[in-house]
């Protein structure tokens, strides 16, 4: 049996950001718009949450099944190293994903039950990044849904349960969230890019190569402080999220210099605090 120490680290917290900054920046243009309606956003809080941790225990137990975990660098596998039998993590990820839906229910029957769709094709992608038999996370795809689901569909999402429109700012600030949790994928497949090659695991970062992955990463940290000055012209105070830059600077040294493995780990703590810090600044420069 598994540790509630090793269950929390096998959810891979420093990726958690990823889910919750995108459902604040949502309402911060709710605020802006002014019509936020707060315990619609915790729910939509609570939906993103719980459906980033399915993904993770759903991730490690495809990968932990397919052996693909077995000799990886990074935060603890729990089917990979034999911490906990396969089931568990898999009933662990059906549970999480069954928690989405509850609270995805309740927001759908006061909205739009068009949300349930969106809800299922949420749950499947996460699902088919790695499980499967054709998984699209084998397949270069990661990055692609990273951009849709942890961008365009949870800060858009998060805007229309609260204000019930889909006003262009939802659109434009989803970008550059997107962008930031492409980065904290990027970097985890870059460091596991010897690993992923020698099981077949064909990510984007494996096709692209080392040094054109690690210039991607670099774009996804650097293009978002250019979408906030093409939002400041009608939203000055999204400026604000300039003042995340700095925080930027040590990840990305850290991989345009070739730091590998182990090495990498940091970087995604440091992204994750980029994201945070940039979406926190950018939903209060949004609400004012």
């Amino acid at each position: 049996m598994a540790t509630l120490s090793q269950w929390v680290a096998g959810s891979r917290p420093r990726t958690l950001p990823a889910s919750l900054v995108p459902v604040v920046v949502g309402t911060g243009v709710a605020v802006g718009e002014g019509e936020p309606v707060w315990w619609r956003a915790v729910l939509a809080g609570v939906v993103a949450l719980v459906l980033q941790i399915g993904v993770n225990y759903s991730n490690d137990y495809s990968d932990g099944v397919r052996g693909t975990d077995e000799d990886r660098v990074g935060p603890l596998r729990l089917v990979g190293s034999g911490a906990a039998p396969p089931k568990q993590v898999l009933a662990a990820a059906l549970g999480c994903f069954l928690a989405a839906v509850v609270a995805g229910l309740v927001l759908a029957a006061v909205t739009t039950w068009w949300l349930l769709l969106v809800g299922a094709v949420a749950i499947l992608a996460a699902w088919f990044y790695t499980g499967g038999k054709t998984p699209y996370g084998y397949r270069a795809l990661g990055e692609v849904s990273v951009f849709v689901f942890f961008g365009l569909v949870a800060v858009v999402g998060t805007v229309y349960v609260q204000v019930e429109a889909l006003p262009w700012e939802a659109w434009a600030a989803a970008v550059p969230i997107g962008l930031l949790a492409c980065a904290l994928l990027v970097a985890n497949n870059l460091r596991d890019i010897p690993t992923d090659r020698e099981s077949g695991k064909r990510t984007l970062a494996v096709l692209l190569g080392g040094p054109w992955t690690r210039i991607l990463y670099a774009a996804c940290t650097a293009l978002p402080f250019m979408v906030v000055l093409a939002l400041a012209a009608p939203h000055p105070w999204a400026l604000l999220a300039l003042l995340a830059a700095p925080l930027s600077l040590p990840p990305t040294q850290k991989v345009l210099q070739g730091a590998t493995g182990p090495a990498l780990i940091p970087v995604l703590g440091e992204t994750g605090r980029l994201q945070m810090a940039y979406g926190a600044l950018l939903a209060i420069g949004l609400a004012l």
